[in-house]
């Protein structure tokens, strides 16, 4: 006669032990909604409201450097202290860039980008100012701030949009930075009209901090609608709040972050190099109108975007690693045409060349960064940094070598950047988190791991606690409710 196992001694799903049931059961309230689809009314606007980001990040950033030879005069510094200043701004950047992926953590993107609203805000009054009264220190205070909170809002709508890319399941960044680009012309154009109509710097800097501050107010809650839920209290909380720092500086110690963020450094050396020297290089080189030199930059801008608003369909037919290196080889032959044709025409089609190789590198090198969600905050921010690290360092190395060799030819120092990227681009091949199956008795599990793979989805919950991952967070807890049920059920049967 069959004997009937009481209800009371049925086995049950060993519960995970310690701080992973804590944080699931505790610290953690789960959200059970499906992630929105690719034209879900909040996709379709955290989209549009990031590229609007992108463009006035570029109007603000661009606008006012427009007008460097009034902020000269109106400082009364030469040329040379005036590059140290702006280093100034530099160095700010690359601290900000080290704390921004344990504010996305510990804040959210949202209210990040809040903190690098009202930096920059705060910073450009204050530059605004020391301009106005001719005072360097308060100017200098202003530039600091400025390089301290830009990074707030550059890594984090960076971030946001590769999350927009995983909803829409194509890539949409090289779309962001073309906004980023036509905006940074709109305020070299804007910088341009009002130095015309002569009027102040001082209030064409505060005047534009303002209209830009306000189309933030507008762009932020939309853009950033599909940022992690608050899901941390109590217990949970307090074990971020410990791991944070620990959590953003780990990716550091990762061979395909640092290598992707190789890749950045280049891009951002490639670019900027462009924007601040090209106009000169061209003047100086050829020996033609300021003009010419103007036009020849809106040459490799025109380039640039007409590559990014292709990006999206070029990643999809070539992959990330091709589009890389086709891009890397594009900038370098072009850099090596334009520092070394002696005709200014084969030099135009060098300009033409370095901007497509310009386009894609940083947009695609930072949603490689950001294949695993669970670690995108962090891996971004670390990537991003090599960019401040280029822009900290290449003021004034390309100023010494112009000094020495001509602008032109000084500029064929970033070729070796651009081999360096060729070299590396096989790290922006697309991560693969592997999941382990479950395992059976038979089949030999590894130690600690029960045989229905419940230790893999503690282990996953808690990973998905420490960052704040929706899309994980409301996933785990049914699977454990199913794995759970199921396990008494076959119990039952037995």
């Amino acid at each position: 006669m069959p004997v009937v196992t009481p209800r009371s001694h049925r086995p049950r799903l060993r519960r995970p032990a310690g701080r992973a049931w804590l944080r699931l059961h505790r610290g953690v309230r789960p959200v059970h909604r499906p992630a929105p689809t690719a034209h879900a009314p909040e996709v379709v606007r955290a989209r549009w409201s990031l590229m609007g980001m992108f463009a006035v990040f570029g109007v603000i950033s661009s606008s006012w450097l427009g007008r460097l030879p009034s902020v000269r005069e109106g400082l009364g510094v030469d040329a040379g202290h005036l590059g140290m200043l702006l280093v100034v701004g530099a160095g700010g950047s690359l601290l900000g860039i080290s704390l921004t992926g344990t504010a996305i953590l510990r804040l959210g993107s949202r209210a990040t980008l809040r903190v690098g609203m009202l930096g920059a805000l705060v910073g450009f009054l204050l530059i605004g100012l020391g301009v106005a009264v001719g005072s360097v220190p308060v100017f200098a205070l202003g530039v600091l701030l400025n390089g301290l909170t830009a990074p707030a809002t550059n890594v984090s709508v960076n971030f946001e949009a590769t999350r927009v890319e995983r909803r829409m399941g194509k890539a949409v960044l090289p779309h962001m930075h073309a906004a980023l680009s036509v905006g940074a012309a709109v305020g070299t154009g804007l910088a341009a009209v009002t130095s015309v109509l002569a009027l102040p710097v001082a209030v064409h800097i505060v005047g534009v901090a303002v209209l830009v501050t306000a189309a933030r107010l507008v762009l932020i809650t939309p853009g950033t609608a599909l940022q992690d839920a608050p899901t941390r209290s109590g217990g949970a909380a307090a074990g971020s709040r410990r791991r944070g720092m620990g959590a953003a500086l780990a990716p550091w110690t990762e061979r395909r972050t640092v290598l992707i963020g190789l890749v950045l450094l280049a891009a951002t050396l490639s670019e900027g190099a462009a924007a601040n020297w090209l106009n000169l290089a061209v003047v100086d080189g050829f020996a033609v109108p300021e003009a010419l030199g103007a036009a020849a930059y809106g040459t490799f801008v025109l380039a640039m975007v007409t590559v990014r608003l292709a990006g999206a369909t070029l990643i999809a037919r070539l992959g990330r690693v091709t589009v890389l290196r086709v891009s890397g080889a594009s900038a370098l032959v072009g850099l090596l045409a334009f520092g070394l044709s002696p005709s200014i025409v084969t030099a135009w089609i060098g300009i033409a060349l370095w901007g497509m190789g310009a386009a894609l590198a940083y947009p695609v090198g930072t949603a490689a960064a950001a294949d695993d969600p669970t670690k995108a905050a962090a891996r971004v921010s670390v990537v991003g940094s090599f960019g401040s690290i280029a822009s900290l360092s290449a003021p004034p190395v390309l100023g010494l070598l112009a000094n020495a060799w001509g602008t032109r030819h000084a500029l064929l120092v970033i070729t070796a950047a651009m081999v360096l990227s060729l070299a590396v681009a096989g790290a922006a091949r697309p991560e693969r988190r592997e999941t382990q199956a479950p395992a059976t008795a038979a089949d030999g599990a590894a130690p600690g791991a029960t045989p229905d793979g419940t230790a893999d989805l503690a282990a996953a919950a808690e990973a998905a606690v420490e960052v704040g991952g929706t899309e994980v967070l409301s996933e785990v807890p049914v699977e454990l409710a199913q794995a759970e049920s199921g396990r008494e059920l076959a119990g039952a049967r037995r």
